[in-house]
C-alpha cells in the first residue's frame, strides 16, 4: 500500500504530521479522524525511512532488558489511568517519565509517537512485536472495539502476573535437581582427568592383574585424557546442533512433544501448558472475542509447538461445525475431568466461567506436583551417586584391598 504524509491538529489544536500507510487519502483521513487528529493535508510519498533497531552491540549485550514484569506493570499502571479518566497520551507521557528501565521507557515513547502520528494503540505495540506479543495486541484491540480497554488492561495484568508464576514455580522447582545433575558431570569429569590417572600409576608399579572394573575404569580415563577436547567439541556441536534443530518448526514440534513424556518433569510441563491455554482462553471468551479468533490467539500463547497444534486442529473442528467439547476430546490432551467441565460450560453458555475454573484446577496441581517434586527426584539421583560411589568404590579401592592383602601374606 502506498504512504501518505499528513499534517493535521490534535484535540489540543497542536500542529502534527507524519507518515501514514493506506489504500488512499480517504483511508487515511478515516485513520486520522479515528485517532482524533483534523487533517489539513494529505499527499502520497514515500517510505519512510526506517529506524534503526537494537543500537550498538555493547547495549544490545550490556543495556538494560525488558522483561515480563516490565509488561505487566505497564498492563497495571494503564488500568488505574484509564479508570481515573487520563487521556491515553498523557497516561503514556508519565508513564515513560516515571518508569525506570529506561529501554522500556525508550518502547512507551515510540508508541506515544505512533499515537500522536493517528496510528491506533494495538497497532502502535504492534510494532514492538519482542515486547508485546500477538495475543496482548489482540487483546487490546478487542477492547478498542468493545469500549473496554480499562477492563483489558486488568485482565493482562492478571494474565501476565499468572504466566511469570508459573515460570518461577517451575525453575524453583528444577533448581535443586539441576544443581546436583551438574555437580555429578563435574565429579565425574574430575575423577576420570585427575584421580583415576592417579591411582593408574600406583596400579602399574605392582605388576599385578587388575579387576575387571578397575580396567574398564582405567581405560575409560586414558581415552578421556587423551582426546578430551575432541569430547568438549562434540558437546558443542551437539547441543549448538539441538538448538539449531529445535529452531525449526518441525524441531521445535517434536521437542515440545517429547517434553511432556519424560518421567516426572513430562506431566508438569503438560499441565502448566494447558493451565497457560485456558487461562488464556478464558480470558479471550470473557473479554467479547468470538471462539475462533480466541483459538487462534490462544494457540500463540501457550509456548508449546505441540499443543499450539491441538489447539489449531480445535479451531479447525469448531469451524467446520464441530462442538468444543468433541474436538477437545479428539485432542487427547485432556482428562475426562476438563471435558466434563467442558461439557457443562457449553451447555449453561458460561465456557469462560468454566475455563477459568479449569486453569485453576490445572495450576493447584502444577503447585502440588512442584511441592513434591523433589521428593520424587531425590531417590533417583541418591540411587545414581550410590551407583557412582559403588564403582568407584569397588574399581578404585578393591585392587588396593587386594594387594594389601598379597603383600600382608608375604
Amino acid at each position: 500500500m502506498p504512504f501518505f504524509a499528513y499534517k493535521g491538529r490534535n484535540a489540543s489544536g497542536e500542529l502534527v504530521e507524519g507518515v501514514l500507510e493506506g489504500p488512499d487519502s480517504g483511508a487515511v483521513a478515516t485513520q486520522l479522524f479515528n485517532g482524533g487528529i483534523t487533517p489539513v493535508s494529505i499527499s502520497e510519498t514515500g517510505a519512510p525511512p526506517k529506524k534503526e533497531k537494537g543500537g550498538s552491540l555493547l547495549s544490545r549485550l550490556f543495556g538494560e532488558k525488558i522483561t515480563s514484569l516490565d509488561v505487566m506493570l505497564f498492563s497495571r499502571q494503564m488500568y488505574t489511568l484509564s479508570k481515573a479518566g487520563i487521556p491515553i497520551l498523557r497516561a503514556l507521557t508519565g508513564l515513560q517519565a516515571s518508569t525506570p528501565n529506561q529501554a522500556f521507557a525508550r518502547v512507551i515513547g515510540e508508541v506515544r509517537q505512533s499515537l500522536d502520528a493517528g496510528r491506533e494503540l494495538s497497532a502502535a505495540l504492534a510494532q514492538h512485536p519482542k515486547v508485546f506479543s500477538p495475543f496482548f495486541v489482540s487483546m487490546v484491540r478487542v477492547g478498542e472495539g468493545t469500549g473496554m480497554l480499562d477492563s483489558i488492561y486488568l485482565r493482562l495484568f492478571e494474565h501476565i502476573e499468572f504466566e511469570r508464576f508459573m515460570r518461577e514455580q517451575i525453575k524453583t522447582a528444577l533448581r535443586y535437581p539441576s544443581f546436583v545433575v551438574i555437580a555429578m558431570v563435574v565429579a565425574i569429569g574430575i575423577i576420570n582427568l585427575f584421580v583415576i590417572p592417579a591411582f593408574a600409576k600406583v596400579f602399574k608399579g605392582f605388576n599385578a592383574e587388575l579387576p575387571f572394573l578397575t580396567r574398564v575404569l582405567i581405560t575409560v580415563s586414558d581415552f578421556t585424557v587423551h582426546n578430551w577436547y575432541y569430547m568438549l567439541a562434540l558437546i558443542i556441536g551437539a547441543i549448538f546442533a539441538f538448538r539449531s534443530y529445535t529452531a525449526t518448526p518441525a524441531g521445535r514440534l517434536k521437542w515440545d512433544e517429547f517434553k511432556m513424556k519424560i518421567p516426572i518433569a513430562g506431566k508438569i510441563i503438560q499441565k502448566a501448558t494447558l493451565a497457560r491455554f485456558a487461562r488464556s482462553f478464558a480470558l479471550a471468551t470473557r473479554s467479547g472475542v468470538p471462539v475462533l479468533q480466541g483459538l487462534t490467539l490462544v494457540a500463540q500463547t501457550v509456548d508449546n509447538s505441540f499443543i499450539a497444534k491441538k489447539i489449531e486442529e480445535m479451531r479447525g473442528g469448531v469451524e467446520r461445525g464441530e462442538s468444543i467439547l468433541r474436538t477437545a476430546a479428539n485432542s487427547g490432551v485432556f482428562t475426562p475431568v476438563v471435558l466434563q467441565m467442558i461439557a457443562v460450560g457449553e451447555e449453561s453458555g458460561s465456557l469462560d466461567e468454566l475455563m477459568e475454573e479449569i486453569a485453576d484446577m490445572y495450576q493447584r496441581e502444577v503447585e502440588y506436583e512442584l511441592k513434591t517434586l523433589g521428593a520424587q527426584i531425590e531417590p533417583i539421583l541418591i540411587v545414581c551417586l550410590g551407583i557412582l560411589v559403588l564403582i568407584l568404590a569397588l574399581g578404585v579401592f578393591l585392587p588396593i584391598w587386594d594387594l594389601s592383602r598379597v603383600a600382608i601374606k608375604r
